[in-house]
């Protein structure tokens, strides 16, 4: 395959697909770092949780399956008009050892509830208009720990470039009738890119994927946001995370996901973006803006497929 300029499906990013001869995972498997173990006390293990900082929880207080805490280093908080927002951590399981693709289905999808929990109280706060859920796996996706969790941040403002997205995205409603998202999911189905999909969530790599191994997974209705999901499309998308998640390790990568949401847009389509940190951005992605990725999508998701 030549290499080939791609554009985002929605916003002005380019993406240039160069496929190297090979292609097989392990040769970027050598990328990932791993986290060195801390001789400390870990704080996300039962006996280690400092009480005060609990908000929330899945199961009760000796066993908990699932928990809020307070993130005791954040950077935004609700006493500061310069710096206004909220900063959570969920601490995904109990387990020291294990990682999220190591749960069960069930366990995954609580997860999810307890994710849409969070982001109807943290969006009764009408200051608030920007919430985004996130999960860093591994030193170089950002963990600083390495007990599995993932984090919620929430700000009074919503970034630019969602700005800019929203806009775009009202501009195709405009002009064709649809969400954008609803034709991209109509649109990849028929594709190569398709990963797997059943009647409530689908999955695939997107055309101009950013990132080697880049994949997301929507909602098949139009939903504004993962409050919108019920038990049954919750139960599908942590069926098909799992399955991304033990891809991803045996491709030995850490991994970043995320899905946000813009408080007053209405117009979104909820979607996860699933980011294996097998790329280094260099001097033309840093220099240009315009990222070169060397693992097309049709390739991530033929490997994804297996």
């Amino acid at each position: 395959m030549h290499s080939e300029i791609r554009k985002d499906y929605i916003q002005d990013k380019y993406v240039i697909i160069a496929p190297r001869r090979s292609q097989r995972p392990y040769e970027i498997a050598k990328s990932a770092t791993p986290i060195l173990e801390s001789k400390k006390k870990c704080v996300f293990c039962p006996e280690g949780v400092f009480k005060n900082l609990i908000k929330d929880r899945v199961g009760d207080k000796k066993n908990w399956a699932i928990l809020v805490l307070k993130n005791p280093f954040r950077a935004v908080t609700l006493d500061n008009p310069k710096a206004y927002g909220i900063q959570e951590v969920i601490v995904d399981t109990p387990d020291h050892i294990k990682e999220l693709e190591d749960l069960s289905i069930s366990h995954i999808s609580k997860l999810l509830e307890i994710y849409a929990k969070r982001t109807k109280i943290i969006s009764e706060n009408k200051k608030i208009e920007y919430i985004l859920i996130f999960k860093n796996n591994g030193g170089r996706a950002g963990a600083s720990l390495q007990h599995s969790h993932s984090q919620i941040f929430a700000t009074n403002f919503s970034p630019p470039h969602l700005f800019d997205k929203s806009q775009k995205m009202q501009e195709y409603k405009l002009k064709h009738g649809t969400c954008v998202y609803c034709d991209v999911i109509k649109k990849e189905r028929k594709s190569s890119r398709l990963v797997w999909e059943d009647k409530n969530v689908i999955s695939f790599t997107p055309y101009a994927s950013m990132y080697n191994y880049e994949i997301w997974i929507l909602p098949k209705r139009h939903l504004d946001n993962i409050t919108c999901l019920n038990q049954v499309e919750r139960k599908s998308w942590a069926k098909i995370l799992k399955m991304i998640l033990e891809k991803i390790e045996k491709l030995g990568l850490p991994y970043n996901y995320y899905f946000h949401q813009v408080i007053h847009d209405e117009n979104q389509h909820l979607y996860m973006k699933i980011i294996p940190r097998g790329s280094v951005w260099a001097g033309v992605e840093i220099g240009s803006g315009v990222v070169i990725n060397p693992i097309s999508p049709e390739s991530a998701a033929k490997f994804y497929r297996k």
